[in-house]
């Protein structure tokens, strides 16, 4: 019930995944990425399988071989679709039998597309058309405009309910990772959300050894950006002790 892109930057290294889905929360359990490479586990998914890939990804394994590992020790493989990118730009993807059609997927250097319960396959070959003719962007901007392009030839035939967006580069910790968890339009709703937090992307990195620069809101200041933030909630004082 999912369409992905799991894919990678041949300029910068950067791997990442974006996903949208009729079920919610989809981020939180089938989205596996870390400076290593990207684990797209869905269909049924089994998160522990997706934190198994990335291990063997970390361990040296191709992606080829940690799909291999994966099926033969998986009871149900015939109810997983994967999909694998590692940080060499090597790929790898699998469609177990008993996915709901329609479900495939197409993989070649630096991405895997891939999907189920989808309108047809003019979803992945939508998916992979603006993930390759958008080379010279960012890797979190190419992902959300493939998924978009997902969405826009037909994506699920039910429609979608969440999605993400999840990137690592060299170090320990995500470089950005959003969700629209509950939406009517979730794939619109990370676009939004990607657009007002992309200039925090590289900010983040740098103050993380740099506590000294400015707060975020001078930083967006710097650079001439308006954002609107979070309002505080009134305090309703109850009546007073003794009255």
């Amino acid at each position: 019930m999912t369409f992905t892109i799991v894919g990678r930057c041949a300029r910068t290294g950067v791997t990442g995944i974006c996903m949208a889905t009729s079920s919610p929360a989809v981020g939180n359990r089938c989205a596996f990425v870390s400076r290593d490479g990207a684990v797209g586990m869905q269909a049924v998914a089994e998160p522990r399988l997706g934190i198994l890939g990335l291990r063997l990804l970390e361990g040296g394994y191709s992606p080829r071989m940690v799909i291999d590992q994966i099926v033969a020790s998986d009871d149900w493989p015939g109810k997983r679709q994967i999909g694998i990118v590692d940080i060499d730009g090597r790929s790898a993807a699998f469609t177990g039998d008993a996915n709901a059609e329609w479900a495939g997927h197409l993989n070649g250097p630096n991405y895997v597309a891939m999907g189920n319960l989808l309108r047809g396959q003019e979803v992945v070959a939508a998916i992979v058309e603006v993930f390759l003719e958008s080379e010279n962007e960012e890797l979190e901007e190419r992902l959300v405009r493939a998924i978009e392009a997902g969405r826009d030839a037909g994506g699920q035939e039910e429609g979608q309910t969440s999605a993400s967006l999840l990137t690592f580069g060299k170090e320990t910790f995500s470089r950005c990772d959003l969700r629209s968890d509950i939406s009517l339009e979730p794939v619109a709703d990370l676009r939004r959300m990607y657009d007002w937090y992309k200039p925090l992307i590289p900010y983040f990195l740098e103050r993380a050894n740099n506590p000294l620069l400015p707060g975020f809101k001078a930083h967006f200041a710097s650079l001439g950006m308006e954002r609107t933030y979070g309002q505080p909630v009134p305090v309703t004082r109850g009546p007073k002790a003794g009255r």
